[in-house]
């Protein structure tokens, strides 16, 4: 059963709530403040992830409702999605403590395992990796780490979102040209969603996404990633792969503010792309090129993976080593200078 007029739907929808979502901030001055850490400079709206969740969960109630989706998957996605996104918009609204962020993600996270039956053996270098209970203990942590990340990238206008479009609309071009024609609709939902929400947020974005949507996007994409893990190793692979922009920025980052010795709880501005779009002095060729690198590089290399018999573990070192040599090239991870 196809479902274009439910993806044309929730675009519609997530456009006009994302409008109104914009009304609202502006009336009540929910704006965002540029500070010396910001990557804008104007007092923007924020908060209109919100968009992104309304729309997407309604669109997965009705997948459900029509036996798309099983139970399992339906909770996995819906209440993990709605613990990270009430976390997140009650942080946008005021301040959550990072320990109870973190009991929170980390619950988020626990309650789609336990939904999904855990992580399955995963196929490793022509072998078969299973881990058991560690498996499943890193699988929680990959969710929030995920999540975290995906709030860390969303730094300047358009990109988290373009990272979403083009990692779920990929996604479902895989699967579509593996056969499991049962699957497409979950990410393609997701990337429409996104999509009406992108119209306002597109450099110059009229409105910011928030951690409401950032950790929603993290949390949900990685359940989709993990849902397809079960279905077969080479899926788990492609979705690693389509991730790599971001995966590799906040990752290459993290570990050299750690080893410098940084507190990386604090906020800062030394990611790859917020480097690139300073020395560029606009988000639009640093947003544009996440969406180049995605469609050109990272999709062909996990097509590679699922359709021509190219090895996961390998599909994903090629496709990550230019993106840490770009990491290293846009000082990734290092010190700010004045």
């Amino acid at each position: 059963m196809t479902h274009w007029w439910l993806a044309f739907s929730v675009i519609g929808f997530s456009f006009a709530l994302t409008y109104w979502l914009r009304q609202y901030a502006l009336n009540k001055s929910l704006l965002d403040i540029p500070n010396g850490r910001s990557s804008h400079t104007v007092p923007t709206p924020r908060g209109g992830g919100v968009a992104i969740v309304i729309g997407y969960l309604a669109a997965l109630t009705v997948l459900f409702g029509e036996g798309v989706l099983t139970l399992s998957v339906f909770l996995a996605l819906s209440g993990s999605g709605l613990v990270i996104a009430a976390l997140g918009f009650l942080d946008d609204h005021g301040h959550v403590a990072a320990r109870w962020r973190l009991l929170g993600h980390f619950t988020g996270a626990g309650w789609a395992l336990f939904c999904l039956d855990g992580l399955p053996p995963i196929s490793l270098f022509g072998g078969t990796l299973d881990l058991g209970w560690l498996g499943h203990a890193l699988a929680v942590v990959y969710l929030v780490w995920l999540l975290n990340l995906y709030n860390f990238m969303d730094g300047i206008d358009g990109i988290a979102s373009v990272e979403a479009v083009c990692v779920c609309a990929g996604a479902a071009l895989i699967y579509l040209l593996t056969g499991h024609f049962e699957l497409i609709w979950q990410p393609l939902l997701l990337a429409a969603s996104v999509l009406g929400f992108l119209i306002w947020n597109f450099p110059p974005a009229k409105i910011f996404m928030g951690d409401a949507g950032s950790g929603f996007l993290g949390i949900v994409i990685g359940v989709l990633s993990l849902q397809a893990a079960w279905i077969s190793s080479q899926l788990l692979w492609a979705w690693l792969i389509l991730l790599g922009v971001f995966i590799v920025d906040a990752t290459v980052t993290l570990i050299r503010r750690l080893v410098r010795g940084d507190k990386i709880y604090e906020a800062h501005r030394s990611h790859a792309y917020q480097f690139a779009s300073r020395r560029y002095g606009e988000h639009l060729p640093v947003t544009s090129a996440v969406g180049v690198i995605n469609l050109f590089w990272l999709l062909p290399v996990a097509i590679g993976v699922t359709q021509f018999g190219l090895d996961g573990a390998v599909g994903l070192i090629v496709a990550y080593i230019p993106l840490v040599i770009l990491a290293f090239c846009f000082r990734a991870g290092e010190l700010e200078r004045n």
